[in-house]
């Protein structure tokens, strides 16, 4: 039973229990992937069916990570499956349930907001936000971003944090970025940007343009 409860697996040369951060790396893309899918036909359609949904899964697929085992978590087993042939990168499972345990908490507060009480409020959408930022943060660049508030509070007791961010370095050579690289992003954010505003104006002028059909007796619906 106490196997069963466990939180994180025992790994010959680690003090402390850890888990696999290329499946929780998975499991955030996945989980980002449908996030994403669910808010915009909310946000765009205004259908909420399928966010419950979602909502249901994330709040029961963190509650299985925390309470029982991160093995049973159909989210964490699905991303095993794709990585298994990839050598396992191995993080501290401290820091892991502290962070889980905030996008345990996001969960149950946007399900009670949403499909237990079916409220309208701004707050469902920016809880909404901040959990697709989470895993976003996690799946595209390896930034845990729960782990970084653990190590802010227990700066004694992160062990194994992905990347080795709990320990201070200095960047290597190909890791810094130069003014002529801030340079580039800066002028690719300008001419994007001035793109889309040129975009949004020409969609904007050719819709006021647009003449208006008046329809009479017999003049409309090929009648």
């Amino acid at each position: 039973m106490a196997n069963i409860l466990a939180f994180g697996e025992n790994v010959d040369g680690y003090d402390i229990p850890v888990i696999n951060e290329r499946e929780a790396r998975a499991a955030a893309g996945i989980l980002f992937l449908f996030g994403m899918i669910s808010f915009m036909n909310a946000f765009l359609l205004h259908e909420f069916g399928y966010t419950k949904i979602f909502v249901t899964f994330f709040m029961i697929d963190f509650f299985v990570r925390i309470f029982i085992n991160p093995r049973f978590s159909p989210s964490l087993i699905v991303g095993r499956f794709f990585v298994k042939n990839q050598t396992p990168e191995y993080v501290g499972a401290p820091q892991k349930r502290w962070a889980w345990s905030i996008g345990f908490i996001l969960a149950l507060v946007m399900f009670f907001v949403l499909v237990v009480f079916e409220l309208m409020t701004p707050i469902k959408i920016g809880i909404c936000l901040l959990c697709l930022l989470f895993l976003f943060s996690e799946s595209s660049f390896g930034i845990c971003i729960g782990c970084t508030l653990y190590r802010l509070t227990h700066k004694d007791n992160a062990q194994y944090c992905p990347g080795e961010v709990c320990s201070i370095r200095k960047s290597h050579k190909i890791q810094k970025i130069s003014f002529v690289q801030v340079g580039i992003i800066l002028c690719t954010l300008l001419v994007v940007t001035g793109l889309g505003i040129s975009a949004y104006h020409d969609s904007h002028e050719s819709r006021l343009g647009k003449p208006m059909m008046k329809c009479g007796v017999g003049k409309c619906g090929g009648s």
